[in-house]
């Protein structure tokens, strides 16, 4: 369950109450008429099956209490109301398959913005996949991958397509590119440099059996990272968050990029070209199946979701 508060306007007070008293997925309607002080106006509360909420939260935004008042939607871990059991009975679907587009709206956007945070952790992941590469150590590249933090802008764009928002997907994408130059433009750096003090030679890329895989892109990179745009998608859109570590191990970004740092300063070409079609292949895998997932689950919400309204005496019988 989801539990929405809203401030309204007194003239659209009764309208944002009818919203919730009409939704069979709405319960524990509350109405605080003259309480909320800035903006001045009523406050409506009321629980909301998660299934159901993308319905509502499109009908309340009508009212246009974003621009004179304010929705404020929140998850509740612990519900013990028999009416809240009732409501979520009659929604169709499970929980976890519901998309509120709102929810995942703001999440693509906090993760796909451009801060110094993000450049951090992401130039971190790739010189810590740099320094797997030279030793080749597995361990380190695993690491590297679970720090990297580029589905974030990732699912921006795929989000942003879905929508037809380009401004979202010219923001994800500037993010992605700038991220990753000012990874790979550190991390050369660094490897230049400790070419220069002798700590890095061009033989240690030669020789690394167990991490020679990140240089020799082909069709099961790309399927991997179709397969893992999918899960990624999956656990945005189902609130779990835990799923994405599995996300970010699976995909050979990073590991390119820290690949490609290396290439340049100790002069390996034919590396280079082959860790851009790593990295390549890997977004653009991701790109295209979050795409398509999120474009699948918006059609087949829109057939089989819920309707805003159901009769009342349905909503007292179930």
């Amino acid at each position: 369950m989801l539990h929405v508060r809203l401030i309204a306007p007194p003239d659209r007070t009764d309208a944002a109450v009818r919203v919730a008293a009409d939704s069979p997925a709405a319960v524990n309607v509350v109405l605080l008429r003259g309480a909320a002080h800035q903006p001045p106006g009523d406050v409506v509360e009321f629980d909301v099956a998660r299934e159901a909420a993308d319905t509502v939260l499109r009908e309340l935004r009508s009212l246009g209490l974003e621009e004179s008042g304010g929705i404020t939607v929140e998850q509740l871990d612990l519900s013990l109301s028999r009416a809240a059991d009732r409501a979520e009975r009659l929604v169709p679907g499970d929980p976890d398959d519901a998309v509120v587009w709102d929810e995942l709206a703001a999440h693509t956007a906090a993760d796909s913005r451009l801060t110094w945070a993000f450049l951090a952790f992401l130039t971190l992941a790739t010189q810590i996949a740099a320094i797997g590469a030279l030793l080749d150590q597995p361990v380190l590249i695993v690491g590297a991958m679970v720090l990297g933090p580029e589905f974030g802008p990732v699912s921006a764009i795929c989000f942003g397509l879905v929508r037809g928002d380009g401004r979202a997907v010219g923001g994800a994408l500037r993010t992605l590119v700038v991220g990753f130059a000012v990874a790979v433009a550190f991390t050369m750096a660094c490897a230049a440099v400790g070419r220069g003090l002798g700590w890095v030679t061009p033989d240690m890329l030669v020789t690394r059996p167990l991490t020679d895989f990140i240089v020799h892109p082909d069709r099961w990179s790309f399927i991997v990272a179709l397969l893992a745009g999918v899960a990624g998608v999956l656990s945005l859109t189902a609130g779990k968050s835990a799923v994405l570590v599995g996300v970010f191990i699976s995909v050979t970004t990073v590991p390119a990029a820290g690949n490609l740092a290396l290439a340049v300063p100790l002069a390996h070409w034919d590396e280079v070209s082959a860790s851009l079609v790593q990295l390549g292949l890997n977004l653009m895998g991701m790109l295209i199946s979050g795409t398509a997932t999120l474009i699948v689950m918006k059609q087949l919400w829109a057939r089989y979701g819920l309707p805003l309204k159901a009769p009342r005496a349905a909503r007292e019988t179930a």
